[in-house]
């Protein structure tokens, strides 16, 4: 259509799908996403290796916003449930629904969402512990009785004398569950995620991924567990690290960004993948192009555009702007730290069965590794997110996750040496003997995690600096350098399209997703 306004969107993750999604839903604007590699998700990709598949990250479909619940079932309608109860409760108490919520024949229908119970532990001391933590008659055995009565005097008094104000994520870990029970479950696995001293991360990282958790709220949630037969799936009442079940696609998270962006290609956008930005180009408070590079030709090509989405990282982002940004903004941009990733999926025949914590089959979707004497950072068990992610059931597949920096020793490793790696470090951890691994592959993602150090005390300046572009969204988790969920990125990009649907200007609803606590609630 001759004069139709265009929308150039960076990035096919969740936010940027999303944002191409409602724009075709809701718009006469014709989006068009450009991505640096072959494929869409994400992070929230699923890579296929030889019928095994691979969720890097491990990602639940689960949010407090109806919006975003039923945008998911839109896309892939959930499975008809044998607990009838589950179904009625889902049905009756979520709003607005738009579209069926059930597929026709889930045994003719591979396109669905299936019902999965939530479980993950603690793996420490060569013992399982629940989580989160619930201090049970089991988990306070294990402990034993000296650390017992020091995480209890520890969390006597963080209620009577907390730290004020909390300067960094160790102040914010021991006002809610005291030092020693700091110490024990998360100093040693929050510094594998970030490389770094809790001391040297900002307090905010904990507000914003874990700030409804508390030792009070998990023992809450453990007795309401007990006496409760609730159902419903949008668990509206409970804090995100305390449900019980979540949605999950029948084939893994990529099938559902899979559907959607065949879903907007179909109905009008564009989607260019192996693309790359090589510069944006402004005039006044507007961007006015992008140019863009096919990696496959090398061709360039500039694209004029009515808006800019981007989900690429912000330290990327302030370089490719013309003109450019000034010192203090570059170097603020330059300053910012990202954590990398590497999964490595192992097809194992059986688990370590001599293991006494091994006795009982292992249900948990993933296990925090606390373990100080291996890298090994989180274990996920991918047939417990879904049957159908393993070719054959009567074998564990298995997703080792390790946190590290491009150019460090973990990240240089070739593939085959990082394989030996992980199988020695889950022998030596007793959850695997060598001679039952049967296969695997290693996946790397660069720029998983935007980090709360660095120069991010500066960030302001670069919000700023960006937010002063009327027509430039930033949205997603790398696109804002916010440690965002699945669906708190695409509660970005919804209200990003609510804006430019409302004519708003200001962005601070955007950047208030995910920032207050009941942002996201329904009211």
């Amino acid at each position: 259509m001759p004069g139709k306004k265009i929308a150039l969107i960076i990035g096919a993750g969740p936010a940027g799908l999303t944002v191409a999604y409602e724009l075709l839903q809701r718009t006469e604007i014709k989006p068009i996403i450009i991505e640096l590699t072959d494929g869409v998700g994400g992070i929230c990709k699923t890579v296929n290796y030889k019928g095994n598949r691979i969720d890097i990250g491990g990602h639940r479909f689960f949010s407090k916003s109806d919006r975003v619940m039923n945008w998911w079932l839109n896309i892939l309608p959930l499975e008809k449930l044998n607990d009838a109860h589950a179904t009625i409760a889902y049905h009756n108490k979520s709003r607005e629904i738009s579209a069926t919520i059930f597929a026709p024949d889930p045994e003719k229908e591979d396109k669905v969402m299936l019902l999965r119970k939530r479980s993950s532990r603690i793996y420490f001391l060569r013992k399982f512990f629940d989580y989160p933590i619930t201090l049970s008659p089991k988990t306070l055995a294990q402990l034993g009785l000296v650390r017992v009565l020091k995480i209890g005097a520890g969390y006597l008094k963080s209620i009577l004398f907390p730290i004020k104000p909390e300067k960094n994520l160790e102040d914010f870990f021991i006002n809610r569950f005291g030092k020693e029970l700091y110490l024990t479950f998360f100093r040693s696995y929050t510094e594998k995620v970030w490389g770094r001293s809790c001391t040297d991360i900002s307090a905010e990282w904990g507000h914003q991924r874990i700030k409804g958790l508390s030792v009070s709220r998990s023992i809450g949630h453990f007795l309401k567990s007990i006496l409760s037969s609730e159902s419903d799936i949008r668990q509206k009442e409970t804090e995100t690290s305390l449900i019980q079940q979540f949605l999950y696609p029948k084939y893994g998270p990529g099938q559902l960004w899979d559907e959607a962006a065949a879903q907007v290609k179909s109905r009008g956008g564009e989607l260019l993948l192996n693309h790359t930005i090589t510069k944006i180009s402004t005039s006044g408070n507007r961007v006015a192009s992008v140019v863009i590079k096919d990696l496959l030709t090398n061709i360039t090509t500039e694209l004029k555009t009515d808006h800019l989405f981007s989900t690429m990282p912000v330290k990327e982002l302030v370089k490719m702007v013309n003109p450019a940004a000034s010192p203090e903004i570059s170097r603020a941009a330059e300053g910012l730290h990202y954590r990398d990733f590497i999964t490595v999926g192992l097809l194992v025949k059986k688990l370590n069965t001599a293991n006494p914590s091994l006795k009982d089959k292992l249900a948990d979707n993933w296990i925090y590794i606390q373990e100080p004497d291996v890298k090994l950072g989180r274990l996920q068990v991918f047939n417990n997110w879904s049957p159908y992610m393993v070719a054959d059931r009567n074998s564990y597949w298995l997703g080792l996750e390790y946190f590290c920096n491009e150019g460090d020793p973990l990240w240089q490793m070739d593939d085959k040496e990082m394989y030996a790696f992980a199988i020695e470090e889950l022998c030596k951890i007793g959850i695997i003997k060598k001679e039952d691994v049967q296969d695997g592959t290693v996946i790397r993602m660069p720029k998983a995690y935007p980090a709360y150090f660095g120069t991010y005390p500066d960030f302001d300046v670069i919000r700023k600096f960006t937010d002063g572009f009327e027509n430039l969204f930033l949205i997603g988790r790398n696109g804002m350098h916010k440690y965002n969920n699945q669906d708190h990125s695409m509660l970005t990009a919804m209200v990003a399209v609510d804006n430019i649907v409302g004519d708003i200007t200001s962005k601070e609803n955007i950047w208030a997703v995910n920032t207050e606590e009941d942002y996201h609630e329904e009211k």
